[in-house]
């Protein structure tokens, strides 16, 4: 059995199990540091896997992920202060649970809710994406080119709140996986003379500028989020607040369940994410109340909701991209990254060449949930206290210098602090004009796999475009991702509806 056999290769030495329990620490004060996301710190420790072994390496950067998925709710219970844009849905309850002095139930079912959230979504990547991966193997080159073009729709018009930014933003990640040679007739394309561009655009450079550097100088510029004390409102000192009874337990299952379901179908979509996922989860839970009276005051289901549905994303978004090539998340776009650094072939293959590696990782992900868990449910106060004495002024430098550190030590190349320079103003610019820095970075990653897979389509058959209409399967792509921007483009135009006064609708 698959899970068994990666679970003796987790604990076939001591490097993996140190560095998942490294990555469960590291995501954990990542997510709960508010401004420092998980990919920014997983961005900023790529660097590092280049010197490691490929499990430890996929170990360390898939932990990170997980661990702050539930570290992001710490902060929004605590100082009503998300510290991932998942958790955002969190705080609307958790919040007010500590203004009543009940911060550590608020905690405790959080890390519940995560847990089982997470888990399932493990299992369901553990026991299903084998089975979706020997289809995906029967896939040609004009499918997989309906997959990208499929995947890059849903990335530009479902993140962010413009579709057009959304989308350029596509493009431009696109635009720069073109940069070097030519698959095809080994040209040379875009480098504009720098034989630093020949092989591509790097990758690390890419993820630091974007990621790390742009959220310090977006830090830098609001200098009101550098500075102020964050307090902990102090406990209620009645025991059963710091607790998760049996009936509250009970109360918040059928919620978990129907959340954990929502968080897992919309993992596996490219490019929505667990932000949406929290929040379609949370006003569902609203929705179906037996007490909708309780929301906004502190109401223990919101809290479950948001946290089982943004922590079943987790394991979800593993199986777009190893079946199909295409990360359903930044995040399991960063890990595809290491991938290819570490040479593995993304896709339905990696089933058959890196097997007992691959199970290797998801026993690693069972291995982080409960590690986080013990952690969370004992300790999260702690980690918000923790958080709470550490000034901002301390950490945007510290990362600052590590940044520039990390840039240089990879192939002590000015040219890389340079090209990381570049994307840090790159970066900030887009989050200021509200661009989308994950479709920019996924965009990227995919771009010269979207290139071969529609080269190829194009060379093998005599049929030109049409190609793409003799094959269902691509028809199916291409219709699922026309059909998701038209859904998207009713809903902003439903939205810019229902914010119009009342007497421009009456007219």
């Amino acid at each position: 059995m698959g899970i068994v056999a990666g679970f003796t290769t987790l604990f076939s030495g001591w490097e993996p199990v140190f560095f998942a329990i490294l990555g469960t620490a590291i995501g954990l004060f990542a997510g709960a540091t508010p401004g420092l996301s998980a990919s920014a710190a997983i961005a900023l420790l790529i660097p590092v896997t280049f010197y490691m072994e490929t499990l430890p390496a996929l170990v360390f950067i898939y932990t990170i992920s997980k661990a702050a998925s539930f570290g992001g709710s710490i902060p929004a219970i605590l100082f009503n202060t998300p510290g991932t844009p998942q958790a955002s849905a969190t705080q609307l309850e958790g919040f007010p649970l500590t203004q009543q002095g009940k911060q550590g139930k608020a905690l405790r079912i959080a890390v519940i809710a995560s847990a089982l959230g997470d888990t399932f979504s493990e299992l369901l990547l553990i026991f299903g994406a084998a089975y979706i991966a020997v289809y995906a193997a029967q896939m040609g080159p004009a499918e997989y080119t309906a997959v990208y073009f499929c995947a890059f729709l849903i990335l530009g018009s479902v993140i962010g709140n413009s579709i057009t930014k959304g989308l350029l933003s596509t493009l431009l990640g696109i635009l720069l996986a073109l940069v070097g040679f030519d698959p095809i007739t080994s040209e040379e394309r875009y480098t504009f003379g720098f034989d630093y561009l020949l092989e591509g655009v790097a990758l690390v450079p890419v993820l630091l500028g974007v990621f790390v550097l742009s959220e310090v100088f977006v830090r830098v510029a609001e200098r009101g989020s550098l500075i102020g004390d964050q307090a902990i409102a102090p406990k209620s000192g009645r025991p059963e607040d710091d607790r998760v009874s049996w009936a509250e337990f009970k109360e918040c299952v059928p919620v978990m369940a129907r959340s954990t379901g929502y968080g897992s179908v919309i993992g596996m979509l490219p490019g929505i994410g667990a932000a949406v996922a929290c929040f379609v989860a949370y006003a569902e839970a609203r929705r179906t109340s037996k007490h909708p009276e309780r929301f906004g005051h502190g109401a223990l289901e919101g809290v479950a909701a948001a946290e089982s549905a943004n922590n079943a994303t987790s394991g979800a978004n593993l199986i777009p991209l190893l079946t199909l090539g295409i990360p359903g998340s930044t995040a399991a776009a960063l890990l595809a990254g290491v991938m290819l650094i570490h040479g593995i072939a993304i896709g339905p293959s990696v089933f058959v060449k890196s097997h007992d590696m691959i199970y290797g990782l998801f026993a690693s992900g069972l291995f982080c949930i409960a590690t986080y868990f013990i952690v969370g449910y004992w300790g999260s106060g702690l980690i918000g206290r923790i958080i709470a004495l550490v000034p901002a002024q301390m950490i945007y430098p510290l990362i600052f210098v590590i940044c520039y550190v990390a840039g240089y030590a990879l192939r002590q190349a000015l040219f890389d602090l340079a090209l990381m320079t570049v994307f840090g103003v790159v970066g900030y610019l887009m989050k200021r004009l509200d661009f989308s820095v994950p479709a920019f970075v996924i965009a990227f990653i995919l771009g010269s796999g979207a290139e071969t897979s529609l080269r190829q389509a194009m060379m093998l058959d005599d049929s030109g475009a049409f190609v793409f209409f003799e094959r269902p399967v691509a028809l199916m792509f291409f219709a699922f991702g026309l059909l998701v921007i038209a859904l998207r483009i009713r809903q902003l135009r439903r939205q810019k509806n229902s914010d119009r006064p009342v007497s421009t609708l009456m007219e």
